[in-house]
């Protein structure tokens, strides 16, 4: 009997998750991955009751759950990836850093090691012969922060849920019963929960307030709390009110400066080209020709020529800030992508 430990973290997905493959006749031990346990600032983490959450499922399924605590290489490879690339005025995606270093290499491994053949998580994703391909639901579809896991790790990972919906899922917990079927989904950076990103990285880094200056005037419009804040497109939290939006085009960091247009058409806020970095192909290289793309997740999925490392597009895409992850698709199947370096 194939043995299947299944990442459980207390919410719907992963616990009918694996209901699902005990009722398919897999060998299945629960798991709970202890990332994050900080308290934060008007937020206390919620991770004790989700451990409470997917013990309670467990007990329901009939079968075991271990802890598997990650903490300190959590904080090594996703939230000081994710502190230094808003240091260098870059936008990161840590749920991307996350699949990648935690839940499909160390968790994959420790997993292998303690005596499971394969692994499963209740990602929206379906996999085939090695290959990721996008889930039927086109909504929860969570290929984007996926497309840095390898073909090795996905040839022993088993994604349940890939072939539902959202609503379909909740309405199978409901009907087996499942304590966990009406949990609220948790929103937010993976392992912060409900916390914003502005409150999360004050607790790590000194910021200064700096100047909001108009671009084509040259006019100061106001002060910001701090330029590692501010995103390329960004128009929320600005405070600057008043007139058209303002959206931000760029920033110095060395300057601690935000500059701001209320011009859409700005250039700056709109690509035909993209340099990629970090490049990470799933299989192998596909090789220089035409492919959708989608910059952000949940963006539409949009026709591009890759050229090297360069994404040529005839639609011009907006908002696409250094940091940010670009993923490419052949047809349904994620071929991988990389991290817009410019």
């Amino acid at each position: 009997m194939t043995k299947v430990y299944v990442g459980m973290s207390g919410g719907v997905d992963s616990s009918l998750t694996a209901a699902l493959l005990v009722e398919q006749g897999y060998d299945v031990t629960g798991v709970y991955m202890k990332n994050w346990s900080q308290d934060l600032p008007g937020m206390k983490c919620p991770w004790a009751e989700d451990l409470a959450d997917a013990k309670r499922v467990a007990v329901q399924l009939g079968i075991d759950l271990k802890v598997f605590d990650f903490e300190q290489e959590y904080r090594d490879k996703v939230v000081g990836y994710m502190i230094e690339t808003y240091k260098e005025g870059r936008t990161p995606n840590p749920d991307i850093m996350c699949n990648q270093e935690v839940k499909f290499k160390l968790f994959l491994e420790a997993a292998l090691a303690d005596g499971a053949d394969m692994i499963a998580t209740g990602h929206y994703a379906q996999t085939q012969d090695g290959k990721l391909l996008r889930a039927v639901d086109g909504n929860k579809d969570q290929t984007y922060f996926l497309y840095r896991v390898t073909a090795d790790a996905l040839a022993k990972t088993l994604f349940p849920l890939g072939g539902y919906t959202k609503p379909e899922v909740r309405e199978m917990a409901s009907k087996r019963g499942l304590y966990t079927a009406t949990k609220k989904e948790s929103m937010g950076i993976c392992f912060v929960g409900r916390v914003g990103i502005k409150e999360f990285l004050g607790q790590y880094v000194d910021t200064q307030p700096g100047a909001i200056i108009d671009k084509e005037s040259g006019k100061n419009l106001g002060m910001h709390d701090g330029a590692i804040f501010y995103t390329i497109g960004q128009r929320h939290g600005l405070d600057i009110g008043g007139g058209l939006p303002y959206y931000v085009v760029g920033k110095d960091m060395e300057r601690n400066e935000v500059y701001v247009s209320t011009n859409l058409q700005d250039e700056s806020l709109w690509r035909h080209e993209i340099q990629l970095g970090a490049v990470h192909w799933i299989s192998h290289h596909p090789g220089d020709g035409v492919y959708q793309i989608r910059v952000r997740h949940r963006a539409p999925l949009v026709t591009a020529r890759l050229v090297g490392d360069i994404l040529q597009l005839d639609d011009a895409q907006r908002a696409v800030a250094p940091g940010q992850s670009v993923v490419i698709y052949d047809g349904d199947i994620c071929l991988g992508g990389g991290v817009v370096s410019a």
